[in-house]
């Protein structure tokens, strides 16, 4: 079993930066993949980012060239940095993993108002 808990949501004025964290604990050696998506209200979950095992990325269109998945192995920690926010990125942001099973975390609230 995988477990996910995520940190550092918040509130950001627009063109500001956050790091989001997702702490993985358990069977971790299982994840094929892991990620971010996000849920407004009232709009459909979509995904953000994901990065497989061999490290390969993928982002949404909206996001790319603003936002970096990354990966700190030896603290079982996938990060996503977050520049250049804009109110459109408010939402909750899930932590996913494939392994292979689908595992949520709990969601992180990000919010970009001025």
């Amino acid at each position: 079993q995988v477990q996910l808990v995520e940190s550092g949501g918040g509130l950001v004025q627009p063109g500001g930066s956050l790091r989001l964290s997702c702490a993985a604990s358990g069977s971790i050696f299982t994840i094929n993949h892991i990620g971010w998506s996000r849920q407004a209200p009232g709009k459909q979950r979509e995904m953000v980012a994901v990065i497989s095992r061999d490290g390969r990325t993928d982002y949404e269109d909206s996001v790319k060239g603003r936002f970096t998945i990354s990966r700190d192995v030896a603290k079982n920690t996938v990060y996503l940095q977050m520049n250049s926010l804009q109110p459109e990125d408010t939402a909750v942001y899930y932590c996913y993993a494939i392994s292979p099973n689908l595992v949520w975390g709990q969601g992180t609230q990000v919010t970009v108002s001025s």
